[in-house]
């Protein structure tokens, strides 16, 4: 028997990963489910979505504060019509921070 300890998991370990999100309808990484709204916690769906792919609970539990793993454990999902405005709103802010990005570039 090993006496040797499980290296803690670093935050961005599983961030390549994509798998479809039946949210959004398409294909998002793991990194956009992680960060998910700007929120603190990933998003309230990542257990469903990637329990298959790998140990997401456990990844999470070591990842995560033991409170901020139990807020997530217990979040509910948000009414459709606010979940689509957030979307949309969040989608916005990530086109104008890329436009400002690519325009930076672009000045004499």
């Amino acid at each position: 028997m090993s006496d040797e300890k499980q290296a803690a998991p670093e935050l961005g370990d599983h961030d390549a990963l994509e798998t479809r999100c039946p949210r959004l309808g398409g294909p998002v990484s793991f990194h956009y489910c992680r960060l998910f709204a700007g929120n603190d916690l990933p998003c309230w769906k990542v257990f469903d979505c990637w329990w298959e792919t790998f140990d997401v609970a456990g990844f999470l539990k070591q990842a995560l504060s033991d409170t901020a793993f139990q807020r997530l454990a217990e979040s509910k999902p948000k009414p459709k019509m606010l979940s689509l405005v957030e979307l949309i709103a969040q989608t916005r802010k990530n086109l104008s921070m890329e436009k400002s990005d690519t325009t930076e570039g672009e000045k004499p």
